[in-house]
């Protein structure tokens, strides 16, 4: 017998009572600058310019006002017909266009796990929706989200299917919490639907690239900022038809694919692909067209390493024993 997912009303059941939901994650990592003194002065220097990116920058890809919204439907993310039924209708365009793409790129696969032997990172990925299916193609999928509500979600709903269960392996934090203990060990990284709902998007970017294997892709989709995608994706979608509940988007956070091609390319990635979306509310159903004005999904490869923007002064090798702060490293992504 073929494997179902539990209905949504059951499922919301068993989650509340099975699992003590508390807010946000919290991870605290210290560098201690008396552990410094007995490094090499390029290991200081390494360690120290890691210790500025991550803590010194006023930058975060987490913007809180995002959280707040999130945690209030972080039941309800396989309900089809609910808050996320567009982001389920997605999984129509979004799973070909990584599933082929990558296998393009792979050359051989295998026949019903196409992407085995992929090692892929899903960002935002809430409660699994598209985590789920690119493990069934045979990915190694990390689904990753700020949210512990969302990422218990995702657990106990890939915990149905005993396949997935190793396959995929969630975490509740943000990127750059994971980003130094996984440089490059992704071949892809999926950011759907995120973009447009992160803090920094340059930060954003630079922490994917540092995941990445080089060669390796990150798909995004995301929503462009136009009057015409201001008019359907926020006053049609969100004030009138209730696609999605009215507040979900802020039109000023949209990027066109301009934007985002130049943020990709001036930290270190080829785009290879753009191709624009758009979501039928009567059939509720996507199609790919040729405008981008309003959604589009974007195939971008790691070709580079990222410009650097901020201070890499070492300090004085024998003059101190730690190094010293320069006063605008790290204020820049």
């Amino acid at each position: 017998m073929a494997w179902r997912a539990p209905a949504c009303r059951c499922f919301e059941t068993m989650l509340t009572k099975c699992c003590g939901f508390k807010e946000g994650c919290k991870q605290t990592r210290l560098l201690k600058p008396d552990n410094l003194t007995s490094l090499h002065p390029s290991g200081v220097r390494n360690i120290w310019l890691s210790f500025a990116r991550r803590y010194t920058s006023t930058h975060t890809t987490v913007d809180p006002d995002e959280l707040k919204k999130f945690q209030a439907w972080s039941l309800r993310w396989w309900d089809e017909e609910g808050v996320y039924s567009a982001l389920h209708s997605l999984n129509d365009l979004r799973v070909p266009f990584i599933r082929d793409t990558l296998i393009s790129k792979n050359g051989n696969h295998e026949l019903g796990s196409p992407l085995l032997g992929v090692k892929l990172l899903d960002v935002g990925c809430g409660g699994g929706v598209l985590s789920e299916p690119l493990g069934r193609l045979g990915a190694a999928v990390t689904g990753i989200d700020p949210l512990e509500n969302n990422i218990r979600t995702a657990d106990l709903h890939k915990s149905f299917d005993p396949d997935l269960d190793s396959r995929i392996q969630y975490t509740a934090c943000s990127l750059e919490d994971m980003e130094d203990d996984a440089a490059e060990i992704y071949d892809a990284v999926v950011a759907s639907e995120v973009v447009e709902h992160v803090g920094d998007l340059e930060s954003f970017i630079k922490c994917c690239h540092n995941v990445l294997k080089p060669g390796g892709s990150i798909f995004i989709t995301t929503i462009s900022k136009t009057p015409l995608s201001y008019a359907l994706g926020i006053v049609v979608a969100e004030k009138i038809l209730g696609i999605v509940p009215d507040g979900t988007h802020d039109w000023e956070k949209f990027v066109t694919p301009e934007e985002l091609e130049r943020v990709l390319e001036s930290n270190g990635f080829a785009v290879e692909t753009v191709n624009g979306m758009l979501y039928n509310p009567l059939s509720t159903s996507w199609s790919w067209i040729d405008s981008t004005s309003i959604n589009y999904a974007l195939h971008a490869v790691k070709t580079a390493p990222p410009e650097e923007t901020f201070s890499t002064e070492q300090p004085p090798e024998e003059e101190q024993s730690t190094p010293k702060v320069d006063a605008h490293l790290g204020t820049t992504p």
